[in-house]
């Protein structure tokens, strides 16, 4: 056998045998997907972590892993323990946050994640409406396993920008902008399922409210431009023509003007919408040029409505997560900026939302 022929071979054996040796290893670790926090009454913190797991009689199972702790290195340490697998965080996609911790504020468990060089920056920051510990945990036979469930949920419910998906970075970047605040999406358990339940709005870090489910959209054209969504509206108790109307594929263009004339600042919010009618129950024909405009001057009234409702509340929770103070800081010199409470000063803004709907579609009518 020639010496070119046996290198081959010899290389050959050494690439099988390193395979091999990979495989020993990922059968070793542990790859933690999901983690959750919980405040406990006596100021100590709940961890848990699920981590998927190969089973020769089951496709796909996992290990779930829970500690209390002061820290999540502590944490990590305390979860080693129970389990004969080496535990990495490269492949953490969700971290769940209980309420009862974004309550008193976790930008020092999400400052640990960052200082992590093997943590991503992508990492899914969702916040729970009661105990995430408790939904991690649960198995919800209709869906896969809970981690992937909630991670893909999320993804689901962004692409129609219901809610936001608020990443690691994303969150550190508001956190440190002085004129807007982070926000996050919230769940709930359903029971059989799990659900959407809004929009966590966080002043410091700290969760301080939350924009309802059914506001998620208004919301979402407040605070950025974007296409592709879905909104039904409620017509009857604002005028007898029209029951209700289900619009998609809007495409939002948002726009604010700042002035300082008076004591405050005035800010003129002006949003275009254009829509398409993909249901309609009422008395005006869509196929009607003065009807259509009828209808979108309905549509438009109520929009704006709901929008300028949901800017007060921001006003009265004093938090600012649709980036006014963006606007208003680019407006003003930086010293003037500076000697500016802007988060005294937001409650007493006085803000104008305009919102115009168009109608680009209404189907197919014979």
């Amino acid at each position: 056998m020639s010496r070119q022929h046996v290198s081959i071979l010899l290389l050959t054996l050494l690439i099988l045998l390193t395979g091999c040796g990979d495989q020993r290893i990922l059968e070793r670790t542990g790859f933690i997907q999901v983690t959750s926090y919980d405040l406990l009454k006596d100021g100590r913190i709940q961890f848990s972590i699920s981590i998927p797991k190969a089973d020769p009689e089951i496709k796909v199972s996992r290990e779930f892993l829970t500690t209390v702790a002061q820290s999540g290195k502590e944490a990590r340490i305390k979860l080693a323990r129970q389990t004969n697998l080496l535990l990495v965080s490269g492949q953490l996609r969700t971290t769940l946050f209980g309420l009862s911790i974004a309550r008193d504020g976790f930008w020092e468990q999400l400052d640990t994640l960052l200082r992590d060089p093997t943590t991503s920056e992508q990492i899914k920051i969702v916040v729970v409406n009661g105990v995430a510990h408790d939904m991690l945990k649960k198995n919800y036979k209709e869906y896969p396993r809970t981690g992937k469930y909630i991670d893909r949920l999320i993804e689901k419910e962004a692409k129609g920008h219901t809610i936001p998906v608020t990443t690691l970075y994303s969150f550190t970047r508001d956190y440190y902008d002085d004129g807007i605040e982070p926000v996050a999406p919230i769940v709930k358990d359903a029971g059989k399922s799990i659900e959407v339940d809004g929009i966590a709005l966080f002043h410091d870090g700290t969760y301080a409210g939350k924009i309802k489910a059914d506001d998620t959209l208004i919301f979402a054209f407040l605070r950025e431009n974007f296409k592709h969504g879905e909104i039904s509206l409620d017509l009857a108790k604002h005028t007898k023509e029209s029951k209700t109307v289900m619009l998609s594929s809007l495409n939002s263009l948002r726009k604010m003007d700042i002035s300082h004339k008076g004591e405050h600042a005035n800010v003129n919010i002006d949003i275009s919408l254009k829509v398409s009618v993909v249901e309609y129950i009422g008395e005006l024909s869509l196929g009607n040029k003065a009807h259509r405009h009828k209808l979108e001057q309905q549509i438009s009234e109520i929009l704006t409505h709901r929008a300028t409702r949901l800017i007060q509340y921001l006003q009265e929770k004093k938090v600012d997560s649709i980036g006014v103070g963006i606007y208003v800081r680019n407006s003003m010199t930086y010293r003037a900026w500076k000697k500016l409470d802007w988060y005294e000063e937001f409650p007493h803004v006085n803000i104008q939302c305009k919102v115009k709907a168009k109608i680009k579609d209404y189907g197919f009518r014979r």
